[in-house]
């Protein structure tokens, strides 16, 4: 986890520029560097360093002896790299995992290197002696990056977009900022003046698809059979294979722990692995929510299940509402959800940053989306709509869960790591018949769960928890947090107001007060961006007004809660 951040073409002095950058220091506590690129005008690289692997040569942009004319910015971590390394005998000046781009990238071209890389990234590539600038971005968008092009050349790239709203350029009218799309490159023409032209945008990996790095995978072919205790077995064996291929790091491992299935999950093979690889110290849980939360309980009983050396963090209402502005400001988003579940992601990623030596934090995000865990898939019409649905829900993990996870930890110059969305593991689950994968007995995610059942890994009572949203979870069964917010927020935004909203705000205009208070906050650090978002985040099927599955009439307390 870091922040990068190039200019190419720059209208305006680079030392007018480079304050743009320090605005996502908080991305690489470790270290800073700004360099201009030889040879071209206002051209240059800007880089927050969190040091996980190779302290010593790990600084960016990386260049090695081998390739002076590559320049390489990216932030991610690359868990194939050594195996890369071995099958393609590369021969490497660093340690550092990126290293293998530059390698990658000279023998084979920008379209094969992206779609080998195994791991979650987002990369700036100059090559000065063909003249070209190449971006991209993980399968599911996992690491942040945006970009600015001006009409005439201008190109500006950002960890965040923070990093890009105070340019200067030549141009009047406003240009805009958009995310770069997951799961593609984009290739430019480099003039000498240092202005680009966008030759090739191609998507190189879709989230259905096996990726190419499968061949060089450690683990071994699975079987093709759809039987079920075959699809279990595989399921398990790529689940397990995923966490254990994140476990490449320097720094202390965590992770975090809400109780439900996802995190429990994770954690529970994570402890499992690092005994396995002798890491030299326990796995920290962290779990965050008030005295009676459903959340802190059920996290305690799994925490003393696998034995981890567990923390509790608890929050007041007052110190949430607090943190909401902060939490927007790190989002660079006004969904409501989104939003919501977020701070107690911030304020569990803070005590982190605070009270442990943790950096490396593993956390249960994707898991929903891919397995169909939301309360409302028990609505879905039929298999195929749910499978649709499934799929749609990964394509815009960027703009909702993955982004809320990377944004609250990387505030606190933690990274994330999210094996629910490795590349083989989504592949397969989605290859799976769409009848397997439904809610089945009533109970969402019924495959997964099944796949673990009579294991031991994590408690069966929480193993067959039912789904509880973060946000809700977090706060007693007799009130969410949500609805905590709303009466806290239902002050700060008067009648007159929520009248003129859609004159106001005619971009997805806000339908209550809590929202409108959250585009409020969002306009003040973000005047006129309101476009970074293309919809909220919202149920199907059922007539939802809100995105809380406490408000949905399908909704069920477990009993024993």
């Amino acid at each position: 986890m870091c922040g990068i951040w190039a200019l190419f073409g720059s209208d305006e002095c680079l030392s007018v520029q480079w304050s743009s950058a320090m605005k996502i220091a908080h991305r690489g506590p470790d270290a800073f560097r700004f360099e201009n690129v030889d040879g071209y005008t206002n051209c240059c690289f800007g880089f927050h360093r969190l040091a996980i692997l190779d302290q010593l040569y790990g600084m960016q942009p990386l260049r090695i002896k081998k390739f002076p004319f590559l320049w390489l910015c990216y932030n991610g971590e690359i868990y194939n790299h050594h195996t890369l390394r071995k099958q393609f005998d590369f021969d490497h000046q660093t340690e550092v995992d990126g290293e293998i781009l530059l390698h990658l990238y000279d023998r084979f071209g920008i379209q094969k290197m992206a779609s080998l890389l195994d791991g979650v990234f987002a990369f700036i590539l100059l090559d000065t002696s063909n003249r070209k600038v190449y971006l991209g971005r993980d399968t599911y968008g996992v690491r942040p990056l945006f970009k600015l092009l001006t009409d005439d050349g201008f190109l500006a790239v950002c960890s965040e977009a923070k990093g890009l709203t105070n340019l200067s350029y030549a141009m009047e009218t406003p240009v805009k900022i958009v995310p770069f799309l997951p799961g593609h490159f984009e290739a430019f023409d480099l003039k000498q003046n240092g202005k680009v032209r966008s030759v090739q945008m191609e998507r190189f990996h879709r989230c259905t698809q096996e990726p190419a790095h499968a061949i060089c995978d450690t683990l071994e072919t699975l079987p093709t059979s759809f039987d079920e205790e075959t699809v279990k077995s595989n399921i398990r064996a790529l689940f397990e294979n995923a966490v254990k291929k994140r476990l490449m790091a320097q720094r202390r491992i965590g992770c975090l722990l809400s109780g439900g299935l996802d995190s429990s999950l994770v954690a529970a093979t994570l402890v499992k692995l690092a005994k396995e690889e002798k890491l030299p110290y326990p796995i920290q849980t962290f779990s965050i929510g008030s005295d009676d939360s459903p959340d802190l309980l059920a996290a305690r009983k799994v925490a003393a299940h696998i034995g981890s050396e567990h923390h509790e963090v608890n929050f007041t209402v007052e110190e949430g509402v607090q943190a909401v502005e902060d939490v927007i400001f790190h989002l660079e988003t006004y969904d409501i959800t989104t939003i919501r579940a977020s701070v107690g992601m911030y304020l569990v990623s803070k005590y982190v940053k605070e009270k442990s030596d943790s950096v490396v934090i593993f956390s249960g995000e994707g898991s929903d989306e891919l397995t169909q865990g939301y309360i409302y898939f028990h609505k879905a019409p039929n298999p195929k709509a749910a499978a649709e649905d499934s799929l749609r829900l990964m394509e815009e993990l960027y703009l909702f869960d993955v982004l809320r996870a990377d944004r609250t930890t990387s505030a606190h110059g933690l990274e994330l790591r999210v094996p629910f969305l490795d590349h083989r593991f989504t592949a397969y689950y989605l290859s799976l018949p769409e009848d397997m994968r439904i809610p089945r007995h009533g109970v969402e995610k019924y495959l997964l769960r099944d796949s673990f059942k009579g294991l031991d890994l994590i408690p069966e009572e929480i193993l067959w928890r039912r789904k509880e949203a973060f946000s809700d979870g977090m706060m007693s069964l007799k009130k969410s947090w949500y609805c905590f917010l709303q009466e806290h927020l239902e002050s700060m935004v008067n009648d007159d107001q929520m009248e003129k909203a859609h004159k106001t705000f005619p971009h997805l205009p806000p339908s209550t007060k809590e929202a409108y208070y959250y585009r409020q906050v969002f306009e003040k650090f973000f005047p006129n961006r309101a476009e970074w978002l293309s919809h909220y985040w919202m149920p199907r099927w059922i007539k939802a007004t809100d995105p809380s599955a406490r408000t949905l009439s399908i909704y069920k307390q477990d009993k024993d809660e």
